[in-house]
């Protein structure tokens, strides 16, 4: 199969739907694109689901490079996508566009940033030096002290005209792709019929070119998951069983069995006890 391009998924829309899902290790990055998803997106969800931190504000671009390289790695045929995390695109054009070149030489084949209109000229000078760039507009994680918290968008008309004009700023700055989050799908819906490139919604309706979730969710790993997440398998319950038999075998002798270590031969033994006795450590 054919590595996945930044043009094979602007090939996409209108043709089949995409699939994006992050994953943040090596490990996991082999599996998702043994699973033959599209995108691998290495999100600054990271900060939350791995590392423990109350949002994906204090993620730093070392935490993102260190993972991107992680993915990497795995020489997926997905095409890796890296979040830029807060404040690592908003001070200026030149900043976004070291940091994210940062990113494609830690491994990453394009970038995503959240806004709309506020980061439209990021977005152009990013994609002037040669970065693709993916947008978010919606909910946007990053920006959730100014929302008042993880809220549901676009259900007023105000509100669903301003994520309308982001989409439109984002693609005319030159993004291939635009993330929705948490927002009306009728809103979601004129956006993909408005849009020549690529829609992927997250709680945003079937209306979208494509549809992303967190791997952590989809595998039951998340303490608590959003409430557009659905799990797939409850992988939480599946490790705590084993290990938790793996304790009772150790514990209780059962573990490790002849099957799981090896001894010398007799012969070999022997040599080693009469040594020990000569030398007085038996």
């Amino acid at each position: 199969m054919n590595k996945i391009t930044v043009k094979d998924i602007l090939s996409m829309k209108g043709r089949r739907r995409i699939v994006m899902i992050t994953a943040y290790d090596y490990t996991f990055a082999k599996l998702v694109d043994r699973a033959g998803v599209d995108i691998i997106l290495v999100g600054d969800s990271v900060g939350m689901v791995m590392h423990g931190l109350p949002s994906t504000i204090p993620v730093t671009m070392d935490d993102m490079l260190h993972h991107i390289r992680a993915v990497a790695a795995a020489r997926p045929r997905a095409l890796v996508v890296g979040d830029m995390p807060f404040l690592s695109y908003e001070v200026s054009r030149e900043e976004a566009v070291r940091n994210a070149g940062l990113m494609l030489k830690a491994g990453a084949e394009a970038v995503k940033i959240e806004g709309g209109v506020e980061v439209a000229d990021k977005v152009e000078a990013m994609v002037k030096a040669g970065i693709p760039v993916m947008g978010h507009i919606g909910l946007t994680p990053q920006r959730h002290l100014i929302f008042g918290g993880y809220r549901r968008r676009g259900r007023r008309l105000c509100e669903a005209e301003k994520i309308i004009e982001d989409a439109k700023a984002l693609e005319d700055a030159g993004a291939f792709a635009v993330v929705i989050e948490y927002t009306a799908s009728e809103v979601a819906e004129i956006i993909t019929r408005k849009l020549s490139i690529p829609t992927i919604c997250i709680g945003s309706g079937p209306h979208c070119d494509g549809q992303v979730l967190v791997l952590h969710d989809v595998l039951g790993l998340t303490e608590t998951p959003p409430p557009f997440a659905k799990k797939y398998v409850d992988l939480a319950d599946i490790v705590v069983k084993a290990i938790s038999k793996y304790a009772e075998e150790v514990r209780s002798g059962a573990f490790p069995s002849k099957d799981h270590y090896f001894t010398m031969k007799p012969e070999e033994y022997s040599k080693l006890v009469e040594s020990l006795k000569k030398k007085g450590l038996v």
